[in-house]
């Protein structure tokens, strides 16, 4: 095998964020760009030398030709073996389950997660650690300052490997195992819940719609609700994974899944509803004529999770996404357990469940998952919403009214204002940060401010201090407003501004009316309107 060392030199623009490198495909498609990223991750992590990686990603257009680049560059780089999805295909919670499963060093992981793919639209990769979780902070800031400085890549001249047939080959000295995406995922999720409960569920009529929106979770959810669990042929809809999502947009929120909403909301609608998104690693939940909202699932979750043998014995504690709603902490004191707030990013909770503190994790974008592999996971989400289901012999509302009827209802909103122009996002952000030390005991209209902070995580674990993490505004009466900008898109910024409030007895609001108090009062005290010309969001979930 003759290794090629190619000169090369750093790419202006390839700072990975909390989710890895997410740029448009074009820019992937640059001459050298996925090879220095690539490089940077080997350099990072002192080289592939004897190492075992995991490499998959959600199919979507340019995924089998940067498979391709990476396994030559793995073989450059003195990696001894790689296991692949075939055809490329891994789901990310799959991805994490096969690092743990076989000790690998780490893997591989492409995606752009939620957003819409194809030549035009969005490309990503991540490096997963040894424990299957997102690279922690100090090994992103290790991959950057390798990309500011990289000279060389190192790889190989060979023909492509055949990603489509299971079994063992070799690409230099280097072992490459073609797997099934599915098997080892589904075995995993046999010993979490009751599946012949589950099995009785469809048998006696149950009915379930599950959107995978043309994105990786397709295969999965037919091998295991279809194949396995019984439910009828055709519960699955758009469960063939396209390059291009079927010109979709793969965000299971009540926007993109529009047909799912509609179907639910209708007198048509089956028993549940779910969906999941491009890389299988959020999900959503909807009963018949009833939208579960991320924060109030997780807590349902937990309230639950004794119902499934994996969980059978309780939590060793919950873990939070800071914008996540409050209603997770409320089950957590009910359980004598911690509830822990952390920033927005899977890699937080990582440390949280290395340390068997916690069982069970959220956030409010659609993640949720459990110490059973070190991502948030869609379809073990909807499992154990099933499992939950056939043992309560409840309605999805049912149990969601149940739930507020003992703890309470958190009134909760993300709105989400796209493409806002940078300077602008940065002015709204920057002028209420200066405002924040002086926001205590004003009256904003009917609301008067309790606190206000910048949120700060100091890791309970390994005592690393993360800051700058979302603009916190708290009132009176349970009510609470907080602004961040996402780092999920590829152009402009996004303005997320999240709301909130609870309400122990009058649970019977619409979310909109009782959240218009809080609202009125967020975007007055940043002066919205003024700022960013506009107080209408794009997205309402």
């Amino acid at each position: 095998m003759k290794i090629e060392t190619l000169q090369t030199k750093p790419i202006e623009g390839q700072m990975p964020g909390t989710s890895g490198l997410r740029k448009k495909t074009k820019v992937f498609m640059q001459p050298g760009y996925l090879e220095n990223f690539i490089q940077a991750t080997f350099d990072a992590i002192d080289g592939g030398m004897g190492k075992k990686l995991i490499v998959g990603g959600d199919g979507r257009y340019f995924n089998k030709v940067a498979i391709q680049t990476i396994l030559k560059m793995a073989a450059g780089n003195g990696v001894a073996e790689v296991i692949v999805g075939k055809g490329g295909i891994l789901s990310t919670p799959a991805a994490s389950h096969l690092i743990r499963l076989n000790s690998a060093d780490g893997g591989f992981i492409l995606s752009a997660s939620h957003n819409p793919g194809g030549i035009d639209e969005d490309f990503g990769i991540k490096f997963n650690g040894q424990n299957g979780g997102p690279a922690p902070e100090n090994l992103s800031a290790k991959i950057f300052d390798a990309t500011k400085t990289i000279a060389e890549f190192k790889t190989i001249a060979a023909d492509d490997t055949d990603l489509n047939t299971i079994g063992t080959t070799r690409l230099g000295d280097m072992k490459v195992q073609i797997v099934d995406p599915v098997e080892s995922y589904q075995a995993l999720m046999e010993t979490l819940f009751d599946f012949p409960a589950i099995q009785t569920l469809f048998k006696g009529g149950f009915t379930m719609c599950f959107d995978a929106m043309h994105a990786v979770t397709g295969p999965y959810a037919t091998a295991i609700l279809e194949e396995t669990l019984g439910a009828p042929s055709g519960t699955v809809v758009n469960g063939t994974p396209l390059e291009d999502f079927g010109k979709g947009h793969p965000d299971p929120n009540p926007i993109w899944a529009k047909s799912l909403m509609d179907l639910m909301m209708s007198d048509k609608a089956p028993d549940l509803g779910a969906a999941s998104d491009g890389d299988g690693d959020r999900n959503m939940i909807v009963g018949r004529g009833a939208y579960v909202t991320p924060s109030d699932s997780l807590a349902i979750l937990a309230a639950n999770a004794n119902l499934a043998p994996a969980y059978q014995d309780g939590l060793a504690g919950i873990a939070r996404s800071m914008p996540t709603s409050a209603a997770s902490d409320r089950v957590a004191a009910n359980l004598g357990i911690e509830c822990y707030e952390t920033p927005t990013g899977w890699k937080f909770f990582g440390n949280l469940l290395d340390a068997g503190k916690v069982t069970l994790c959220g956030e409010e974008s659609a993640g949720t998952g459990s110490s059973h592999v070190r991502e948030k996971d869609g379809l073990w989400a909807v499992l154990l919403w099933l499992n939950i289901l056939a043992v309560r012999k409840k309605s999805v509302a049912d149990i969601v009214l149940d739930h507020w009827q003992t703890f309470g209802r958190d009134y909760y909103s993300r709105y989400d204002y796209e493409d806002v122009a940078i300077d602008k996002a940065s002015h709204l952000m920057q002028s209420l940060r200066a405002k924040l030390p002086d926001l205590a005991g004003q009256t904003v209209g009917e609301m008067t401010v309790s606190h206000a902070d910048e949120f700060s995580y100091l890791d309970p674990v390994d005592g690393s201090v993360s800051k700058n993490q979302g603009l916190r505004i708290s009132f009176e009466g349970g009510a609470r407003a907080v602004f961040r900008l996402s780092g999920t898109g590829t152009q402009g910024a996004t303005i997320r501004l999240y709301l909130e409030q609870y309400s122990k007895d009058d649970i019977g609001r619409d979310t909109q009316e009782a959240l218009q108090d809080v609202r009125h009062a967020a975007q007055t005290i940043t002066d919205m309107n003024a700022v960013i010309g506009r107080i209408e969001p794009d997205v309402i979930t």
